[in-house]
């Protein structure tokens, strides 16, 4: 039971420090008609969407989408706008006609940024070949070779023209006499156009410039064969060396190998040298072993 006390004699009892109790009003034990519609009719919405989950059909199984058939073989590309096939008859061509089928071959995207090819370098040669003991094959031109025309210029040209001379050898086309010096070499690379930016060489590349390398050494028919560099190697010795794309530079010198049945000495690129001095010794050996080899 409760007091039922008006305003007055609360405040009495206030300021006698009497507490006054009152009771909280009771809960209201029924919910209000709002609350009790929007109840039931999210029961009667979920009731509704738990027999629609219950009624609907099952997912159809997926199938694999049907095999694709295999196009139809295409025919083989175009060559690309301003090349053309390789000259026919590399292997039939003499000396001039081997020079004017390098001067104009289109084969490979090598021929539309080079400015010079470059058949090679020797001496003065008519409707034959130059009679040479010696072939130089290098790698690539580089830009300076690409603008002269002709092999081994710049640093590593005047470097190779050194090693030369210590063997009492010099350019065919160099016109300074030098007592006791022979002029029997040609100097020639795998490649007779500039790859861009000087990048290595590509194997199609290689393998469109292999015939006229193979038509120079019939024609000229060398003594000895220097090969300097991996690309020249390889290109040499893809036929008569196994797996030789696989076998370092290093391992490749030392001995006498054989392109077309002329002796090859490997050896390192002049440019490599001008980078590496301390493989010069290594250099004066191969060239020792060359010339070793010929006099035999």
């Amino acid at each position: 039971m409760s007091l039922d006390l008006d305003k007055r004699q609360r405040a009495m009892l206030r300021e006698m420090g009497v507490r006054i109790w009152q009771p909280p009003p009771a809960a209201a034990a029924v919910p209000s008609a709002i609350d009790s519609v929007a109840a039931y009719a999210s029961l009667a919405e979920a009731e509704a969407r738990f027999d629609a989950e219950r009624q609907r059909p099952p997912a159809p199984a997926v199938r694999p989408p049907a095999a694709t058939p295999a196009p139809a073989a295409r025919a083989p590309a175009a060559p690309a706008p301003g090349l053309a096939p390789r000259p026919a008859g590399i292997e039939l061509m003499a000396w001039p006609a081997l020079q004017v089928a390098v001067a104009g071959c289109r084969a490979c995207a090598l021929c539309t940024s080079r400015k010079n090819t470059v058949f090679g370098v020797g001496p003065e040669a008519g409707e034959a070949a130059p009679v040479v003991d010696w072939l130089i094959v290098g790698e690539a031109p580089g830009e300076m070779e690409d603008l002269a025309g002709e092999p081994f210029v710049g640093q590593a040209g005047k470097l190779l023209d050194n090693m030369l001379l210590a063997l009492r050898l010099q350019r065919g086309n160099d016109d300074a006499l030098r007592p006791g010096v022979a002029k029997n070499i040609f100097i020639t690379n795998v490649l007779k156009c500039r790859p861009p930016a000087n990048r290595n060489p590509d194997p199609a590349e290689v393998a469109q410039c292999e015939p006229y390398l193979k038509r120079q050494v019939e024609l000229l028919q060398p003594k000895m064969i220097l090969a300097l560099g991996k690309f020249a190697a390889q290109s040499l010795l893809q036929d008569s060396v196994p797996d030789v794309q696989k076998i370092p530079l290093g391992k490749l010198r030392g001995q006498v190998h054989r392109y077309l049945g002329v002796p090859v000495v490997v050896s390192y690129h002049p440019a490599y040298l001008l980078r590496s001095l301390g493989d010069k010794a290594k250099a004066w050996d191969d060239l020792c072993l060359a010339m070793t080899q010929l006099k035999t």
